[in-house]
């Protein structure tokens, strides 16, 4: 909210956040950019999944770099609980930074003969995020400042043949990111979606490794950047932007020749 004496909270903060929330605590995404950002300001972070070893050991991992870390329940596919479970941590102060980072890759040949399987990537990816993004960006707004980062992919921008569930979701939340970021614009709160190829993580092991793979460090420098730079739209890495424009624009039957 504008501040009508003078200029917006916003401009009087540092652009990297000193606390953070993480939707999806045991992202290997997530945690490159916790780590980077504790490296630089960040001093409390607030890690939200569904309880497990894996929540806690990442939380731990944090706090021996110095930073103040909580848990907190979430579960992307229980959107009726995402209210409590978020307002439980801005009741405790202000957050600077929310970072959507939760999302499943699925098996895409498993998938299109196991249709509850691709309900269950589009509710993750999508419906999940819609839920905790909208309670998220409200919660900042209340508060008249932050950044809401969003991680997307570089799939949703056309469908293959071998990721069209995937990358339908991804497409979806993409679209959706945009539309909120031009909902808040002039609000105080920042919202910028980061746009990564493939990444080299545990998520991904076994899989081929396509040209312009990067790896989970290498999207936290995108990030942090993209905060520093106030960017609405971050690609990791940046080649895959104009590759991207060229994709899109292929005729079709063209781009269906292509071993995508």
């Amino acid at each position: 909210m504008k501040d009508a004496s003078g200029p917006t909270p916003l401009l009087r903060l540092s652009p990297l956040p000193g606390s953070l929330l993480v939707l999806g605590g045991t992202s290997g995404i997530a945690l490159a950019v916790a780590r980077r950002l504790i490296a630089r300001r960040t001093r409390t972070v607030w890690l939200a999944g569904r309880p497990s070893p894996a929540l806690e050991e990442a939380a731990g991992h944090l706090r021996s770099l110095g930073a103040d870390v909580r848990t907190v329940a979430f579960d992307a596919l229980d959107p009726a609980s995402h209210e409590e479970a978020l307002g439980k941590v801005f009741a405790e102060g202000d957050i600077d930074m929310v970072l959507l980072a939760f999302g499943v890759l699925g098996d895409q040949a498993y998938d299109e003969r196991e249709p509850l399987n691709a309900v269950r990537v589009a509710q993750t990816n999508y419906t999940g995020a819609v839920s905790s993004g909208l309670v998220a960006a409200r919660e900042l707004q209340n508060q008249g400042h932050g950044s809401l980062v969003v991680l997307s992919s570089v799939s949703g921008e056309r469908a293959r043949r071998t990721d069209f569930i995937y990358g339908s979701s991804k497409a979806a939340l993409d679209t959706f990111t945009q539309g909120l970021g031009d909902a808040l614009y002039g609000t105080g709160v920042h919202v910028m979606a980061v746009r990564p190829g493939f990444v080299r993580s545990a998520a991904t092991a076994g899989r081929p490794v396509p040209p312009f793979a990067s790896t989970p460090e290498e999207v936290a420098t995108a990030v942090e950047l993209g905060l520093r730079r106030r960017s609405e739209t971050v690609w990791v890495p940046g080649i895959l932007r104009p590759v991207a424009a060229v994709l899109r624009h292929l005729p079709r039957a063209l781009y269906r020749r292509l071993p995508l």
